[in-house]
């Protein structure tokens, strides 16, 4: 499947603007769901592809500032999120974290607390393929690894770190320094 199929699935399910993930999730299902098994299946591929490149550490601690703490499950649902608003948000967000801070739900997540996670959108293949086939979506033995090793991470609680890596970020979720 080619990058810009991949993403066709996604835009399909975002032309009205739906309001939430979830929506985006259950419509690009629906979308799968009509295709052949091999062609979900490649989806699927496609999308461990894209939480690979986007597995980066700066990317984790934009994730955590912006939900207030981040588990492993957490980033993998937050990258759906994020995945659910497109190519260019992803594209974005894996070249420079610290530009969620323009996005206007971000901007509102610093007052209102939202937590931005959708483990759906992560499992649309899986959805689409036992819609389709009445099984389970074959686990490729291959998977690429989707994000570092929480060992091998930066403190994500030293602020001032987080200050010096995401600048705009912290302005928005983290108190000024003393």
């Amino acid at each position: 499947m080619r990058t810009d199929d991949f993403w066709a699935v996604i835009d399909r399910a975002t032309v009205d603007r739906p309001a939430s993930p979830a929506e985006v999730a259950e419509r690009a299902v629906a979308d799968l769901a009509t295709r052949d098994p091999e062609e979900i299946v490649a989806w699927a591929r496609h999308l461990d592809k894209v939480l690979a490149a986007s597995g980066t550490e700066d990317l984790w601690a934009a994730a955590y500032l912006i939900n207030g703490g981040c588990t492993e499950d957490g980033f993998d649902n937050f990258r759906g999120w994020l995945v659910a608003h497109g190519r260019t948000a992803v594209a974005g967000a894996v070249r420079s974290p610290d530009a969620l801070a323009g996005m206007p739900a971000v901007k509102a997540a610093a007052d209102s607390g939202a937590v931005f996670e959708a483990e759906e959108v992560l499992t649309i293949a899986g959805q689409a393929y036992e819609k389709a086939t009445g099984e389970s979506l074959p686990t490729p033995p291959d998977r690429p690894r989707t994000r570092p090793e929480v060992a091998d991470l930066w403190d994500f609680d030293d602020e001032d770190e987080m200050r010096r890596r995401l600048p705009r970020l912290a302005s928005l979720f983290l108190e000024p320094p003393d």
